[in-house]
C-alpha cells in the first residue's frame, strides 16, 4: 500500500499550471514594481518595459541563487530567521539595477524593500491559488534524484516510515476532530480506509519524556515525570534541559534505537540513535559544526536551510504574527466571558507560543521533506504546538482547535511531498499522551502543592498571590487540621504521642535544589507531585513519615485536590492511600473503597511498576480526577495538563496504515515501541545490530 493519495487543496503542480503560475507571478510582480516606482523616492523605472524585464531578471537570479544558498548557507542564518537571505537578494536587486538601463535603486535599503515586496507578491499569488510554494522545490529535488544527484535507493528497499507525533493530542479529541472537520486529512484517510485509528494507554507518567524515550528506545525505566528528584545526586532531572535529556538518553540507549541505521529525528526530546538530527533536545550538548551538518544533510534536511528562501521567511513571519493575534484575542475573550478554568497568558507568552506553533512547526516540516527526498528509512518528528496551547487555553477551545487544523494541514503537505520521494513511505500519526483539563491546584485551593507539603512539614506559610476558590470550604487552612476521612483518622491514630515535637534542622550541606521545608523536596510534573525526604538515604517507609511528619499523610489523603498517594510500608510493601480506602499492591487487597477506582483498569499495574523505579520518591501524589465532569486539578498552573492518571491524559492515539498488522491493546509506551518495531520488521527493515557488534564489523 502506498502513501495516501491527496486530492485536496494544495495538490502537486502540473506542467501547465506551473507555466500559468509563473506568468501570473511575473505580471503581478511587474505591476508591483510599477507601484513601487510611484511610492519610493529612491527607486525609479521611467520606461514602460523596465518593470517586466527587471522582474524576469530577478526571477532568474532567484532560480540560481536559492539552490546555492540551501546547499552552502551557514547555520547562523537561522538565528536571524533568514534576514540574511533578504540582504543577499537585495544585493542582487541592486546589481541588476546597474544592468537595466535607466533603472535607479539608490541604496541597499531600497533594494531590500523591493526584494521583500517581490517575495510577498509571489507568496500572495501562491496562497490565492491554493498552491504550496514548497512543492516547486519538491519537484526540482525529485528531478535531481532521477538524475542520480540524490540518495541511491534500490528497487528492493523497504518502504520508509514517517512517525508524526502530535504532542498531547488525546484519543477522544482526535475522534471529535475527525468528525467535526478539525482534522480533515486524517478524516479523509479514515473514510478512504487507508488508515486505522486506535488508542493506546500511557504509563502512569503520561508525559513526553517517558513516552518518547520508550517509543524510540524501548525503555522508560526510572523516568518518573517530566521532572523528578534523584536523592543520591541531590539533583532535579528535567527532560527539557539539554544536559539532562542527554543523560536520560545515555541511560536508555543501546545503539539499537528505532531510528538507528540512517533514520532522522526532528523536533523532539531524544534522538532514538538517529544519524540525522535537528531541533532535538538531547543532541544540543553534542551539536556538530556547520561543515559536518552540510556533509551529513546535503538536501536541506537541516532546518537551517528553510530560511534561505525569503518566501519561507515571509510566510512563517506572517503565520506567526497571525498566531500572536489569535492568542491575544483568545485571552481577551476568556477574560471578558469569565471562562473558567483559565490561567494568565500575557507578557511574552503570545510570542513564545508562536515560536512553538508556527516557527518550530515549519522548521520541522522542512526537515522532514528533506529526509523523504533523501530516502531516510525512518523519520520521527514531534509537533509541539497543540500541547503548548492546551496547557494555557484548554483542550478543545477554539484557538487550540485552530492549532490542530494547522498541524493537520502540514501532515497533508507531507503526504503530498512523499509522492515525490525516491522510496514509498508509510505515514503513522500518533500522540505521546492526552490531556486532562481542570482548574489548577494553586488557583483552586489558594496554595501550591509545594507550599501545602512544606507547611505540613514545618515550613512557615507563604502567600502565593493566587486567587482563591469561591467558598471558604475550598480553602483548607483549619479544615486540614481536622481531617475527617476514615483513612486520615486511622493515620492520625497511628502517630506516636510527642512525635510532632521532633526537632528538624536544615541539612549540613549546601544544595541547588529548593526545599519545601527543611529536608523536604517537592517536585511537580503536571498531575503528579513527588515528595522526597533528603535526610534519609533511599526510600523512606510510611512509619518513618508518620513519626516525623504526623500531619502530612492524613492531610494529603483528605485534601479535595488529591486523588491518591503511593507510599511504601516496611511490612506490606507498596501501598496506595485514598480518602476512603487503601490498596496494597503486593497482593491487591483493598480495605474500604478502592482508591484506584475511576483511574482505569491498568492503574494498579502501572503504579506497581513505578514503585520499582530506582528513584521512586518517598511519596508520589496523583491529583483527584472527577469522572462526572471529566476534570482534575493539575499541580502545575495549567488549564490542560497531563503526567498522571485520570481522564484523557492516559489515552494517546495511533493512526496507522491499514495494511500493517493490527496492534491489539497497547498498554504503556514500551509496548508501543514493540508494535512499531514489529511494523518495521513486517515492512522488511533490518534489525539494527548492537553497538558492540557494529564496532566489530567496522573494525
Amino acid at each position: 500500500m502506498s502513501t495516501p493519495t491527496d486530492t485536496a487543496t494544495g495538490r502537486l503542480l502540473r506542467g501547465g499550471r506551473v507555466v500559468a503560475r509563473l506568468l501570473l507571478v511575473w505580471a503581478l510582480v511587474a505591476v508591483a514594481l510599477h507601484l513601487l516606482d510611484l511610492w519610493l523616492t529612491d527607486f525609479a523605472m521611467p520606461l514602460w518595459w523596465q518593470p517586466t524585464v527587471f522582474a524576469a531578471m530577478v526571477g532568474l537570479l532567484s532560480a540560481v541563487v536559492w539552490p546555492l544558498i540551501m546547499r552552502f548557507a551557514p547555520a547562523r542564518a537561522v538565528l536571524v530567521l533568514g534576514l540574511c537571505s533578504f540582504l543577499l537578494l537585495g544585493a542582487g536587486v541592486l546589481g541588476i539595477s546597474f544592468a537595466v538601463p535607466e533603472v535607479l535603486v539608490a541604496n541597499l535599503r531600497t533594494a531590500v524593500i523591493v526584494a521583500v515586496v517581490m517575495s510577498a507578491v509571489g507568496g500572495l499569488v501562491s496562497g490565492l491559488l491554493a498552491i504550496d510554494e514548497d512543492e516547486v522545490f519538491f519537484r526540482r529535488a525529485a528531478r535531481r534524484f532521477r538524475r542520480g544527484d540524490g540518495a541511491d535507493q534500490g528497487d528492493d528497499d523497504p518502504p520508509g516510515v514517517l512517525l508524526l507525533q502530535i504532542d498531547g493530542l488525546g484519543f477522544d479529541t482526535v475522534r471529535r476532530g475527525a468528525r467535526d472537520g478539525d482534522l480533515p486529512t486524517l478524516a479523509r484517510w479514515l473514510n478512504e480506509g487507508t488508515h486505522v485509528l486506535t488508542d493506546w494507554h500511557c504509563d502512569w507518567s503520561s508525559q513526553t519524556g517517558a513516552s518518547v524515550c520508550a517509543l524510540l528506545h524501548g525503555s522508560n525505566d526510572d523516568i518518573l515525570g517530566f521532572r523528578w528528584y534523584e536523592k543520591d545526586r541531590d539533583h532535579v532531572m528535567a527532560c527539557a534541559h539539554p544536559t539532562d535529556a542527554a543523560e536520560i538518553e545515555r541511560r536508555h540507549s543501546d545503539g539499537r534505537g528505532l531510528l538507528a541505521g540512517g533514520g532522522a529525528a526532528r523536533g523532539g526530546l531524544f534522538t532514538g540513535d538517529a544519524d540525522h538530527v535537528s531541533f532535538t533536545m538531547s543532541a544540543i550538548p553534542f551539536l556538530t559544526t556547520p561543515s559536518d551538518r552540510r556533509k551529513n544533510d546535503r538536501i536541506g534536511a537541516g532546518y537551517y536551510a528553510y530560511f534561505a528562501n525569503p518566501l519561507n521567511v515571509l510566510r512563517t513571519f506572517w503565520s506567526a504574527l497571525v498566531d500572536v493575534v489569535r492568542e491575544i484575542v483568545a485571552s481577551v475573550r476568556q477574560r471578558r466571558a469569565g471562562v473558567r478554568p483559565r490561567v494568565k497568558r500575557g507578557g511574552f507568552y503570545p510570542f513564545a507560543r508562536a515560536g512553538t506553533t508556527v516557527i518550530a512547526r515549519d522548521l520541522v516540516v522542512s526537515a522532514i521533506i528533506g529526509d523523504m527526498l533523501a530516502g531516510r528509512p525512518v523519520v520521527y518528528a514531534d509537533f509541539l504546538g497543540y500541547d503548548e496551547v492546551a496547557h494555557h487555553t484548554g483542550i478543545e477551545r477554539f484557538d487550540a482547535l485552530a492549532v490542530i487544523r494547522a498541524i493537520d494541514q502540514q501532515i497533508g503537505r507531507l503526504s503530498r511531498a512523499a509522492r515525490l520521494a525516491p522510496r514509498d513511505y508509510r505515514l503513522v500519526v500518533l500522540s505521546d499522551h492526552g490531556v486532562t483539563q481542570g482548574w489548577a491546584f494553586t488557583n483552586r485551593f489558594g496554595e501550591s502543592i509545594e507550599q501545602l507539603v512544606g507547611r505540613l512539614c514545618g515550613a512557615p506559610p507563604t502567600s502565593t498571590g493566587a486567587r482563591t476558590a469561591q467558598g471558604a470550604n475550598w480553602q483548607l487552612g483549619a479544615a486540614l487540621a481536622d481531617a475527617s476521612g476514615p483513612i486520615a483518622k486511622a493515620l492520625r491514630s497511628r502517630a506516636r504521642p510527642g512525635a510532632q515535637d521532633r526537632h528538624r534542622t536544615e541539612e549540613g550541606k549546601p544544595s541547588g535544589v529548593a526545599r519545601a521545608a527543611p529536608g523536604v523536596v517537592v517536585v511537580v510534573s503536571g498531575h503528579v507531585a513527588m515528595v522526597s525526604f533528603t535526610e534519609h538515604d533511599g526510600r523512606v517507609d510510611m512509619a518513618t513519615i508518620e513519626q516525623e511528619f504526623p500531619d502530612l499523610l492524613p492531610a494529603l489523603v483528605d485534601h479535595p485536590g488529591v486523588g491518591f498517594l503511593l507510599v511504601r510500608d516496611a511490612e506490606s510493601g507498596p501501598v496506595v492511600l485514598g480518602r476512603d480506602g487503601v490498596r496494597r499492591l503486593a497482593d491487591d487487597s483493598v480495605s474500604g473503597t478502592d482508591p484506584l477506582a475511576g483511574y482505569g483498569p491498568h492503574a494498579a499495574d502501572l503504579i506497581r511498576r513505578t514503585d520499582g523505579f530506582a528513584h521512586c520518591p518517598d511519596i508520589l501524589i496523583n491529583s483527584r480526577y472527577h469522572p462526572t465532569t471529566d476534570d482534575a486539578s493539575p499541580f502545575e498552573v495549567h488549564v490542560g495538563s497531563h503526567g498522571g492518571l485520570g481522564g484523557g491524559q492516559s489515552r494517546g492515539f495511533l493512526a496507522y496504515p491499514a495494511d500493517l498488522p493490527a496492534p491489539g491493546e497497547i498498554v504503556g509506551a514500551e509496548e508501543l515501541h514493540r508494535v512499531v518495531r514489529g511494523w518495521l520488521r513486517h515492512l522488511g527493515h533490518p534489525e539494527p545490530a548492537p553497538e558492540q557488534e557494529q564496532e566489530l564489523v567496522e573494525s
